[in-house]
């Protein structure tokens, strides 16, 4: 590990995103979820990208 501009010596991205920032896609919100990319839990997904958009899968995230 090398030693940050602040003195620590964690590695950590320089910036932040969440998911809906940047493209994602039914097996991203699926495999967020905790479930597996089973042919049905895709189309659920799917169906809340529809329903919610980005907030489909900013729900899962930290």
């Amino acid at each position: 590990m090398s030693k940050d501009d602040d003195g620590s010596t964690t590695a950590r991205p320089k910036e932040l995103f969440t998911g809906g920032e940047r493209p994602f896609d039914a097996e991203d919100v699926v495999r967020a979820s905790g479930r597996e990319p089973s042919p049905a839990n895709l189309e659920w997904a799917r169906r809340l990208i529809n329903e919610k958009g980005a907030a489909a899968i900013e729900r899962y995230l930290p």
